[in-house]
Formats: C-alpha cells, structure tokens, sequence
C-alpha cells in the first residue's frame, strides 16, 4: 500500500515508517526536518512540510496523491516557538479530513487518553476535537491512544524517567506515586499495521497500554536497574518544588527548547497516566519490565541518561560566560583597551567594543534554539581567534598564575560537548 505518515521523523513516526516500510509498503514520510531522516531511512520517500501550513483542505491534495493510508504520528506536548498545538493537532487534521472525505483513505490517528482531570489543557483538548472530528467525518479511521511510549531509544518523557533513574546517590521525585501506564514503541507500530491489515477494524478507537499498574516511583526504579545501577533511595517531594524548574522549562520552550519538565507534562503527571477505555480489538502488549529486557542497555544509555538534565545548564553557563566576558571589559575599558596598546587609542577602543558586543550576541544567541548550533561553533571560532591573538600580542599570558588563557582550553571542551549533546532526536 501507498502510505503517508504525517510526523514521520519523530519518536513513534519514525518506528511506525520503519516498519511499514520493512513490510513491503511504499512510505512517504512528512516533516519538518529530513535531512537527517532520509539519510537513516532512504527506502522511505520524503515530504518536507510543516503541517502548521497545511490548515486549508486544497494544501492538503497534492500530499495525498495515490496515499491509501494516512498516519498521522504528529503532535506537541505545548505551544511554544517551534510548535503551534492548535494548528498541528486541530486545524491542519480538520483540512486533512475534509481533503480525504473524497477518497478512499484509512486515517490512523495516533492520539492520547484526553478524558483526565487535566482535559481542558490545550494538549489534550486540541487532539480531542480533533478525533471527535474524525469520527464524524465519515473518513475510514482507527485512533490509538498510546500511554507512556518506551523503546529503545528515547525521548521526551522516556528520556526523563532515564536521567531520573540515573540519579547519583537519590532520586527525587514529584508525584512519585502517580500511576503510570506504559507501551512499548514496537506495540505501537504493530498496532498500526493491525490497523492497516484491517486486524483492528475501522472505526477502532483502541487504548494502548499494558495492564500493569506502576507508580512513578517503580517505572524510575525499573529504569534504574536497566541501567544497571544499584538501588537508591527516592525522596518524594513536593509539587511546589516544581514549580520554579516547569517555569524555566516553559521559558525554554517559548526560546525553542522542548523540555519534557514543562507545565503541561507536570499537569499530566499530576493525574497519573492510564487507560480509561474499554480494550476492545486490543493486542496482548508488553509490560515494563518485558519492554527494558527486549533492550538490554549499554553505555551509551547511561551517557544519555547522565547527561540529559546537564544539557540546559551547559548551555545556561555558557550563555552566562559569553555575557559576563562581553560586558566585564566596560566595567573597566580603560584596562581591556590597555592589552592592544600596539593601536591607536581610538582603534584599540574600537576592537574592544566589536569584541565585546560579538561575545554578547554569541551568549544571547546560544539561548535562541534555532540559531544554538550556529552560536556554539562560532563560540569556538571566536575562542580560537582570541587564543591565537593574545598568544601573538601577549604569550606571557600562558604562564599568568591566573591562567587567563589556560582557563579558556576547558569552555572550549564544554562548547564542544554542548555540541555533541544538541540534538534531541
């Protein structure tokens, strides 16, 4: 079959393509960045689209030209810059579904469980309206609602229980005793191909999640021990304590930074996360601990986890560093202006300014997620350029007992592994 999968490049997008394509079908994969997915999956043919775009129905025809299947894998945990909820999980599946209701098309929509405490947050009440469209529409359809996804690799909230669970000495915890309701990716992607095989019939509005019931506090201490780390004790706290970090977070993703500590996952798992809907047509699924056992872990895995919850205060420090070197030098112009004493005053002064106002921007840049990468390679540049400088204008610097230029060596390692650890999927 000809199938398109709408968030192709994602977390379960890209398992469910990978799948699909090795059972024989022809995928076509949506998003907003291929590069790098065409490269990992070329049997796969790629879209590049952003569906905040595809709001009108006729944006809608040329993408579903000879599709059969479409599966829609696309979401966002919240609004923030790179994301608009209610234009990629309402508006542009309403234009999706008035485009499909001409043809023959099966539309598999990936949701959620939005019937919770918290159903009024614009996560949730953004896929609602949306699969209650679909089920009016008289579009062929099957909707699973998978709970927490885990699988080999991670992201989002699955890399969040592994940086917990790696937690030196203890583990704190909010909500530590909220149930939580786990699947495993592959049962996901084999739900869908049920659904395209016709195993689940249409009209399917399927729950995925195991029938274990774990709290918070056992699912991070599974995770702990798949990692192969000793026990630790957990230390509940409380909600308050989050308050301040889902904040930041929320900051962060209005910059660009799609952290799974921010308020809407706080209010999620506030209420736990677990089945609510009858199972019918639903396939036996893994447990927990069946889903870490299919996968063992290798150092990789603890490298992520460790170095998951470093990455903002990597970049925040950083930031804070590039700042303070460009601002200090006004605070004392006269002495900064005194190393290039070789130039005209009014020369000199003009160096320290450019440099100083480039040090600046750099340390905004770097907080600006799309413009992150570009910010730390030209921090290294930069850096490179100032050591090569002051060894020529001022070697005795290197054996300055204050190290001025021996101290720059190590933010160049921290920006090198600000690099390394950039990407998020």
């Amino acid at each position: 079959m000809n199938i398109l999968i709408l968030g192709a490049t994602g977390f379960i997008g890209s398992a469910v393509a990978r799948k699909l394509a090795d059972e024989g079908h022809q995928v076509t994969g949506l998003g907003r960045d291929i590069a790098r997915a065409s490269l990992k999956m070329p049997c796969v043919r790629w879209l590049k689209a952003d569906l905040a775009g595809l709001t009108q129905s006729v944006s809608w025809q040329h993408v579903l030209d000879e599709q059969q299947v479409v599966v829609n894998c696309a979401g966002a945990l919240q609004d923030g810059l790179s994301d608009d909820l209610s234009a990629t999980q309402e508006r542009a599946m309403l234009a999706l579904y008035e485009a499909a209701r001409d043809q023959r098309l099966l539309i598999i929509q990936i949701s959620a469980e939005t019937e919770t405490a918290d159903r009024d947050i614009p996560f949730l009440s953004t896929k609602r309206r949306a699969d209650t469209a679909l089920a009016a529409s008289g579009v062929r359809h099957v909707i699973l609602r998978p709970a927490l996804v885990l699988g080999r690799n991670a992201h989002g909230g699955s890399a969040l229980l592994r940086a917990l669970a790696a937690f030196p000495m203890v583990i704190p915890l909010v909500y530590a005793e909220s149930f939580v309701t786990t699947v495993a990716l592959d049962d996901v992607a084999s739900a869908v191909s049920a659904a395209i095989q016709g195993t689940l019939p249409a009209g399917s509005d399927v729950a995925l999640g195991s029938d274990e019931r774990l709290t918070l506090r056992e699912l991070v201490l599974l995770h702990r021990s798949w990692l192969g780390l000793p026990a630790a004790p957990v230390i509940s706290m409380p909600s308050a304590v989050a308050r301040p970090v889902t904040w930041f977070a929320d900051m962060a993703g209005k910059l660009g930074w799609r952290s799974p500590l921010r308020s809407t996952a706080m209010a999620v798992m506030s209420g736990g996360i677990e089945n609510r809907r009858p199972q019918d047509h639903r396939p036996r699924l893994s447990s927990t601990a069946e889903t870490l056992a299919a996968v063992p872990s290798g150092v990789q895995d603890l490298w992520f986890a460790r170095l998951y919850l470093l990455k903002s205060p990597i970049i925040i420090i950083l930031a804070f560093f590039w700042l303070t070197s460009g601002l200090a030098p006004f605070l004392t112009f006269e002495a900064a202006q005194s190393h290039l004493a070789f130039l005209p005053d009014r020369l000199a002064g003009i160096m320290v300014v450019a440099t100083c106002l480039a040090d600046i921007m750099l340390g905004l840049a770097v907080l600006f997620r799309p413009w992150a990468r570009r910010a730390l390679i030209g921090m290294l540049f930069l850096t490179f350029v100032y050591l090569l400088a002051a060894t020529f204008i001022e070697p005795a610097l290197w054996l300055d007992p204050l190290g001025p230029l021996v101290k720059v060596v190590p933010s160049m390692l921290l920006t090198l592994a600000a690099l390394a650890i950039l990407d998020e999927r």
